[in-house]
């Protein structure tokens, strides 16, 4: 973390506003001029339970949560089950003050709302102690009475705001244009008063020590604050998806949420159904219908759909879903992140499987692989699945506008029109050769929709002859496997000709030593490598997204550029780490490990240490809880 960014955190309890409050400052920096990234932390119930935001803001590009943070503005949690050290889960009104203090680093501020949190709760927890060790500037303001004294204890949220700007000698202008953008007439005056008098008291009865200040930084283009479900939502939406259907699961169910909102104004149809099974059957009826269709969930809801999908495969029923992995197994920890559920999307159906499987690293990523999804899925008639995790899903980057000035893809890849069916295949009873065994460079045969002249044929999820009857001549059972299969050599073609950009390098391409990673974790190993770098280390990173079809000439080039290569995920079973083995296994010996999975995800430092540890092999354990693996003859 440089000198010149703020990282700032919000703690309370769920169901306390933070997540909109801090939504609402992010916005309110990003609009002053400073590029942001956001990480949520919250827990699996409704109400109560210690939760926080963290915004990272800087006059520099940030891709990544920061080492630390240097701003804490503890509400306490108004929602706590029991407020009494000797119960089970302990004090929980005091857990958004103490249960952060781990990571604020040297020199930060503190505010706690000394309204909730009580003067005997600060001295058990030694705050007086740790702050003269640390020098941490502690400012205990009573927000629950301000905001008591205008009418509405949720305002001591704003009030904690106003604070904050005074602390950081903030202007408050954004923060008022966003109030005023994001608050109905009835409790906008009150909270402007709240925000007013907080700032000025702060001003009048504090002394400020502290050297922390607001960043000051500008934007030569208009900005968006997106999330990756944001981005995946819009994706879809511009590839031309109009029917959605799902069951809520975090985190999936802000992707499901976003489209189901839009979709009516777009002659769009979203339907919330009983299970996760029905969920993707009608998405492939939807789109043997002939709409462009999608779906999804988290892995427990996912795996219900491996019927549906398997369906899909064998029809060649184009469609998209959508993965949102959380810590497993089973339940797991439902608002964590982790990369767990890699092995499971690139491999559940029956028997030999034929999809396409994306892994977005970023927002701008999430929206274009998004798109390229709907386009692969359409043009190969392939599932293509969009895997990503809660990091992800839910922290929020600002983007520019202009990235999504580009024209929507309404179109049906490879379906044929009524004009184009007359010229087509069809069988003695006039059946169209839906499958047939005609020459195609693709393995893509062309498709009917129902109703089309000329159209019919039998789309059954037993192996099947050309127009869809059940089959088990041998000849014609090889026949339609290879080609179904082979339809990825085709689809892995194109990905290198037309989308090489689906990987994303970073350093000095000379480099000796490589660190390789998938997914959300990119911001955080991009940002390591630059410092490893900085630092005088030869390293360079590459972060991969096509699951399946692998990249196979791609990561050939850079495992041979570099003598070892350390792989950054967030599970404990090195599932990526298997998968470049499984396809590049003359290299195992080159490959280690460092895994995280602690339901955090990864910060840059703790990728800096692992190849300290792992390379320049200082002698100690890493310090972060992160797992390292040797290479294989090690």
């Amino acid at each position: 973390m440089s000198d010149d960014e703020l990282i700032w955190r919000i703690a309370g309890g769920s169901g306390d506003g933070i997540d909109s409050t801090s939504q609402n400052f992010a916005k309110a920096l990003m609009r002053s001029g400073l590029d942001i990234f956001t990480h949520r932390h919250y827990p699996s119930r409704i109400r109560g339970g210690h939760t926080y935001v963290e915004i990272r803001a800087a006059d520099h590009e940030v891709q990544s949560r920061g080492d630390g943070y240097n701003f804490l503005l503890s509400l306490g949690d108004s929602f706590a089950r029991n407020p009494q050290e000797e119960a089970y889960y302990g004090n929980e009104e005091i857990k958004p003050l103490s249960e952060n203090l781990d990571e604020l680093r040297e020199g930060g501020i503190i505010v706690y709302d000394e309204g909730l949190i009580s003067e005997d709760d600060v001295e058990a927890i030694n705050l007086e102690e740790r702050a003269e060790e640390n020098n941490w500037h502690v400012f205990p303001v009573d927000l629950r009475g301000l905001a008591k004294e205008h009418g509405r204890e949720v305002m001591r949220n704003t009030a904690g705001v106003g604070v904050t700007a005074a602390l950081l000698d903030m202007d408050l202008e954004h923060i008022e244009n966003l109030m005023s953008d994001a608050m109905s007439e009835d409790i906008l005056e009150s909270n402007l008063e709240i925000l007013h008098e907080a700032y000025e008291m702060t001003l009048e009865e504090y002394d400020f020590e502290h050297e922390l200040r607001a960043p000051e930084g500008s934007h030569e283009t208009e900005q968006a604050l997106l999330s990756g479900s944001n981005a995946i939502a819009y994706g879809a939406i511009d590839g031309g998806c109009r029917f959605i259907s799902g069951y809520p699961m975090t985190p999936w169910t802000d992707v499901f949420t976003i489209l189901s909102q839009n979709f009516p104004d777009m002659g769009g149809i979203s339907e919330q159904v009983e299970d996760e099974i029905a969920a993707a059957a009608l998405a492939v009826g939807a789109s043997h219908a002939g709409v462009k269709a999608m779906s999804g969930s988290s892995g427990g809801g996912f795996a219900l759909m491996s019927e549906p999908l398997g369906l899909a495969e064998m029809t060649e029923t184009p469609l998209v879903l959508v993965e949102s992995m959380r810590a497993g197994p089973s339940t797991g920890m439902p608002t964590k992140p982790e990369q767990g559920d890699l092995e499971f999307v690139l491999y559940t159906s029956q028997g030999d499987s034929s999809r396409v499987v994306f892994a977005p690293g970023t927002i701008e990523e999430a929206y274009e692989q998004t798109r390229l999804a709907f386009d692969i899925a359409w043009e190969y008639q392939i599932p293509t699945i969009i895997i990503y995790d809660q990091k992800l899903s839910g922290e929020n980057t600002n983007v520019d506008v202009e990235f999504f000035d580009r024209e929507p893809e309404p179109g049906l890849g490879t379906t044929l029109t009524e004009d184009e069916l007359l010229e087509a295949a069809h069988d003695a009873s006039g059946k169209f050769e839906r499958f047939g065994y005609d020459d195609n460079e693709k393995n893509v045969s062309k498709r009917s929709l129902p109703g089309q002249k000329g159209g019919r044929y039998l789309a059954t999820g037993n192996e099947h002859s050309p127009v869809g009857h059940i089959s088990e001549d041998a000849d014609n059972r090889v026949y339609q496997m290879t080609r179904r299969i082979e339809k990825l050599d085709s689809i892995r073609e194109e990905l290198d000709e037309e989308h090489p950009s689906n990987q994303t390098y970073y350093g000095d391409e000379t480099a000796d030593y490589g660190i390789i990673t998938w997914g959300s974790s990119h911001g955080a190993v991009a940002e390591a490598v630059e410092r490893l770098n900085d630092d005088g280390h030869s390293v360079k990173g590459i972060t991969v997204s096509d699951m399946m079809p692998f990249p196979e000439a791609e990561m050939t080039e850079f495992l041979e550029s570099v003598d070892e290569a350390m792989v950054v995920e967030m599970n404990a079973t090195a599932q990526f780490r298997g998968l470049i083995q499984k396809e590049l296994g003359r290299f195992g010996e080159k490959l280690t490990s460092l895994l995280k999975y602690n339901g955090n995800p990864f910060e840059p430092a703790e990728v800096v240490e692992g190849y300290e540890v792992n390379v320049a092999e200082e002698e100690r354990e890493p310090t972060a809880q992160v797992r390292i693996e040797p290479a294989a003859g090690d």
